[in-house]
């Protein structure tokens, strides 16, 4: 089977979408109804480089990466080694991923946790934030300036964190046009798969001092925290390093407590 592609991706996510639409009157009252969301802000802080680790069973570019994997004694064992955040891949086609999983983490933890799918519909946001996320993924590739904005701005009215994913320096002030709560520097090129750490710390260098920037894909070592440290990353999220690992409370452990680097 040849290996997804974005447009792949999304055109598989707004399938999902169009099936959704009909339910978007329930979802509106399940939003309605969900206790407020745990702030995302203050796990953007601190002295050391924080970590949000990943509770993730597969991906177009890994493949299977643990697909027995139990979301509650993940999550539980990320918090324990240090995480200040869970990421839950909620896309099932690509990532064997689930809302039933991101419900089930946000009932086991005490930390924020982000939904991370391929968001392209408010539907989604409302489905986020109804499962008692914190915050949600925005991808610059993924979406138009007008619907990255509507995004942005709907996320900010139900409560939600933004976490805005940029590759290159184009998506770079995309993203900061939207006034993320967080700015994301994805070195993994979506359009290939292939991941480069030196593009992630030349636009690492660019993120604005006050915003927190989050250093995403192929973090695979406590010597890949430490570079990315040097070139001004406040947070990594970690996935398949740690979903993988044996003991992933220890592979946290592993990653945590490396001084950041304040940008200027």
């Amino acid at each position: 089977m040849p290996q997804p592609t974005l447009p792949t991706i999304l055109a598989a996510t707004r399938r999902r979408l169009e099936a959704l639409r009909p339910a978007i009157r329930d979802l509106e009252r399940r939003a309605a109804k969900a206790p407020a969301p745990r702030p995302f802000a203050p796990a953007l802080g601190g002295d050391a480089v924080a970590v949000i680790a990943e509770v993730k069973r597969r991906s177009p570019s890994a493949g299977a990466i643990r697909e027995a994997l139990d979301p509650v004694a993940t999550a539980r064992a990320y918090v324990s080694g240090g995480a200040v955040a869970v990421s839950v891949l909620t896309d099932e086609p690509h990532f064997g991923g689930s809302l039933a999983d991101l419900e089930a983490v946000v009932r086991a933890v005490t930390v924020p946790v982000l939904r991370k799918d391929f968001i392209l519909d408010e539907l989604q946001l409302l489905e986020a934030r109804a499962a008692g996320a914190s915050a949600v993924l925005l991808i610059v590739r993924a979406l138009d300036d007008a619907d990255l904005a509507a995004l942005a701005q709907s996320a900010r009215g139900l409560g939600l964190g933004t976490l805005v994913e940029a590759h290159d320096e184009r998506e770079l002030d995309r993203a900061l046009a939207v006034e993320p709560s967080a700015l994301g520097i994805n070195s993994r090129d979506l359009d290939t798969f292939t991941v480069d750490l030196a593009s992630a710390e030349r636009l690492l260098a660019r993120v604005p001092a006050g915003l927190a920037a989050v250093a995403e894909s192929g973090i695979e070592t406590r010597a890949d925290v430490e570079r990315l440290a040097r070139a001004g990353a406040d947070l990594v999220l970690v996935g398949t390093a740690v979903a993988r690992a044996p003991d992933p409370e220890q592979a946290v452990r592993d990653l945590v407590g490396i001084k950041r680097k304040r940008r200027k």
